[in-house]
């Protein structure tokens, strides 16, 4: 019921930024390739990291 209160765990915050990176690189991609691909590799980067986080656990 008071899920506001709870604080997102590092990998739901990881998760939520991998999404967001994900869809600005795909609105990109439409206008400017170069930015589109920048927006992809920041992406995967946090994938690594969301990856690494769940092989710690």
């Amino acid at each position: 019921m008071f899920n506001f209160f709870k604080k997102k765990s590092p990998l739901e915050v990881l998760q939520t930024k991998y999404e967001k990176l994900q869809k600005q690189a795909f609105e990109l991609s439409r206008t400017n390739r170069k930015l589109g691909d920048q927006k992809y590799a920041e992406a995967q980067a946090v994938l690594e990291e969301i990856e690494a986080l769940d092989k710690s656990k």
